[in-house]
């Protein structure tokens, strides 16, 4: 859940603040360089199979497949004069297209609320303007996308197909036809020779199917999304007259050359591009697992005053401010003690805990919290190693005994103020 008003992210057990913002950015660049080499290697397979335009578009096609029949009929449906029929077909499957696309938005919307009380406000009708207008504004456009659009947002719309040319080469899978073997074409009979003549016996179910609208005969085209339609069209047709199969086929350029000319044909997966990515990916993976890893359940901030950096006391101390910051991860309240280390004699004052000066002071923080103090620390300047000296704040858990440190510097005589 990504809640925007909490500042907080969660996934699964883990929660993440927003000074953790580089998992986030980790597991995008993840995501992006997998989609480069998803690329590499099997071309268009991320549009033709994982795409949400490509899902959508494909459930709701099964869903007019389902109510109207296969497409000689809803052609003949779609051209026939309007009656009882037609109406109840066309509503009933207009309909449940919007019942799709209304939990699609509101599945969405529960990504950014807490998914059970955010359902039944929803449900309910109880929710503000903003969750109605995000509600609203998702069932529309997946309306319009996947059942009126379709294809039209890969050709028109879509920026991925402009670039993603970039990252093939000759030995990326991608939906081919096979030239050679296919030419010349031409009408054919079951039983017919096929001597003297290609393979292709021009039925067009390749084009039929396609749902670009794509003729992969003509090569490779920027409206391919490579789902493989045509590749089980064409198969199935090979079937019938007793042809082999691979006229249309996920297939590399440097594999069509090699069968052209007789040569074995072999599948090069890792490649300089490939091994790149490759290697790419593990380090990111690395990255965000060894700081998982050691991702603690508290972080401890401090900002020293700068104007002045001390002021000197009447006895002859020297003084400086702090704000101390402690921010809690889990979901408990915790207890702290506070204390000094580096300098000897070193004493502080939490402002609203306690009045006087002590050697550790008791904090307690909110569950998933972050507690803000003021900290006057007080210490002898003869005590310092020179014009300043490192102060170590120790922050100890009274309920588990874990301690954390966190370094400062203590000015003091013969450090210019600002």
């Amino acid at each position: 859940m990504l809640d925007i008003d909490g500042r907080r992210a969660y996934f699964f057990g883990l929660e993440f603040w927003p000074q953790e913002i580089y998992f986030l950015a980790g597991l995008l660049i993840f995501v992006a360089v997998a989609l480069f080499l998803a690329t590499a290697l099997l071309g268009r397979v991320y549009c033709g199979f994982t795409c949400p335009q490509t899902m959508w578009t494909d459930l709701f096609m099964s869903v007019g497949r389902l109510i109207e029949g296969d497409r000689n009929r809803r052609l003949k449906l779609k051209n026939a004069p309007l009656s009882l029929e037609k109406i109840t077909k066309k509503a009933l499957k207009h309909f449940i297209w919007l019942v799709i696309s209304f939990f699609t938005a509101f599945t969405f919307v529960l990504y950014f609320n807490e998914a059970p009380a955010a359902a039944a406000d929803i449900l309910a009708g109880r929710v503000g303007p903003w969750a109605n207008a995000a509600v609203v504004l998702l069932t529309l456009s997946t309306y319009l996308f996947a059942g009126w659009l379709r294809e039209q947002i890969c050709i028109y719309m879509c920026p991925w197909l402009r670039f993603q040319v970039a990252m093939f080469d000759e030995d990326s899978l991608i939906v081919t036809y096979e030239e050679w073997r296919g030419e010349p074409r031409g009408k054919a009979k079951i039983g017919q020779s096929f001597d003297g003549r290609g393979h292709c016996v021009n039925c067009n179910n390749c084009v039929l199917v396609c749902p670009t609208g794509v003729d992969i005969r003509k090569g490779q085209q920027v409206a391919c999304i490579g789902c493989a339609l045509c590749i089980d069209a064409c198969d199935s047709i090979m079937d019938k007259f007793n042809l082999p199969r691979g006229l249309i086929a996920y297939d590399s350029e440097d594999n069509q050359v090699a069968r052209a000319k007789e040569r074995p044909a072999k599948i090069r997966l890792w490649r300089v591009r490939t091994f790149a990515y490759g290697a790419i990916l593990l380090l990111i993976a690395a990255f965000i697992a060894y700081n998982l890893a050691l991702r603690e359940n508290l972080e401890i901030n401090v900002q020293a005053d700068r104007a002045p950096y001390f002021v000197t006391l009447t006895d002859g101390r020297i003084r400086s401010g702090y704000t101390f910051k402690v921010v809690n991860k889990q979901r408990k309240p915790r207890t702290f003690v506070l204390s000094l280390r580096g300098v000897e004699g070193a004493v502080m004052r939490v402002i609203g805990h306690g009045g006087d000066d002590a050697a550790s002071v008791e904090l307690d923080v909110g569950a998933d919290k972050v507690g803000a103090f003021r900290v006057f620390i007080k210490a002898d300047p003869k005590k310092l190693s020179g014009k300043s000296a490192l102060i170590v704040f120790a922050l100890k858990d009274k309920e588990s005994g874990e301690t954390f440190r966190h370094n400062a510097m203590l000015h003091g005589p013969g450090r210019k103020t600002p």
